[in-house]
């Protein structure tokens, strides 16, 4: 069985030190893909959203067209 350490050297301590950095750096490099996908999803979601806002814009003229239509329409069979 192995021996634990009951104590760490100073170059024990630093290669454990620059160990961690190492893996923080892997981490947050990770994030920054995830977000700039993330920022990518959000475009294409702000996107939809415009469409969807159009299209509800021109459905409404559409509508409020063919009203008044109707309402001229009946008007001048009156």
């Amino acid at each position: 069985m192995l021996d634990m350490r009951q104590s760490w050297t100073d170059e024990r301590l630093d290669d454990f030190k620059e160990e961690v950095n190492r893996r923080f750096d892997e981490v947050d490099r990770r994030f920054d893909k995830v977000d700039a996908e993330l920022n990518r999803v959000n475009d294409r979601l702000d996107g939809l959203h415009r469409s969807m806002v159009h299209g509800l814009v021109a459905i409404t003229a559409a509508i409020v067209a063919s009203n008044a239509a109707l309402i001229g329409l009946v008007a001048t069979q009156l």
